[in-house]
């Protein structure tokens, strides 16, 4: 049975998200759980997830369904524990992701499309990290 879709396809947060992440190498967006994922290349990993949620210890998860999920740097990973903007989404976070809420006024884009480039990097074969850095710009998948 496949999951109901859990997100609007108008929504601007998501058009803005969807407008960073397709500029990078072979991005290829695919419906997961409801919910839209962004992969490096057609059978690549994810990279971003849009939307998701935080585990409550009683009753249902909380949603956050205008947010951001990534895989942070390592390098950065401390930085972000100690932003509380971020945090542990639910199944994801064991595994390092990290989440923040994109619907936030104060939110800098600036910053988003540094955590997507990062995430990228994190997920993407040394073929496309080389296409990003090289500035190639193509977002056709390979």
């Amino acid at each position: 049975m496949p999951h109901p879709l859990m997100f609007d396809e108008r929504d601007p947060y998501l058009g803005r998200l969807r407008d960073l992440c397709t500029a990078l190498p072979a991005c290829v967006e695919k419906v997961a759980h409801g919910r839209p994922t962004f992969r490096a290349g057609e059978k690549g990993r994810v990279f971003v997830y849009y939307g998701g949620s935080v585990k409550q210890s009683a009753g249902p998860h909380e949603r956050h369904d205008h947010a951001l999920i990534i895989k942070p740097d390592p390098g950065e990973a401390q930085a972000l524990e100690d932003d509380p903007r971020f945090w542990v989404p639910a199944y994801l976070g064991p595994a390092g992701w990290r989440g923040i809420d994109l619907d936030d006024a104060a939110l800098d884009w600036t910053e988003v499309a540094e955590l997507v480039d990062a995430s990228y990097r994190q997920v993407a074969g040394p073929r496309l990290v080389a296409e990003l850095d090289a500035g190639d710009g193509s977002s056709t998948p390979r």
